[in-house]
């Protein structure tokens, strides 16, 4: 028995494979203001999010400080974002 493997797919599934350190890396990206932008709160809480459901506890802490400076629409808005992007994860490795 053969099994064929789409490589294009496969390729594109291991993109969205990211460590809980990537994900804590992007989060410390988007909260640092870089020249001529503002941080970005809620994409921060989102990876900070993805990265302490992963078991990164500096992620966690993070999350936490930033959740004190956002209001609740901020923060929902992020949690939604963090689902988002795990349910459409879930749904390209499910075609691996």
């Amino acid at each position: 028995m053969s099994v064929s493997l789409d490589h294009t797919v496969l390729a594109e599934a291991e993109k969205m494979v990211l460590t809980s350190e990537e994900m804590y890396r992007r989060g410390l990206e988007a909260s640092t203001p870089l020249e001529g932008a503002s941080p970005c709160l809620v994409t921060a809480h989102k990876w900070f999010n993805l990265a302490a459901l992963e078991g990164n506890d500096q992620a966690r802490v993070y999350r936490q400080q930033l959740t004190l400076e956002m209001n609740h629409r901020e923060v929902a808005e992020a949690q939604r974002q963090a689902r988002e992007w795990v349910r459409s994860r879930k749904a390209v490795l499910a075609t691996v």
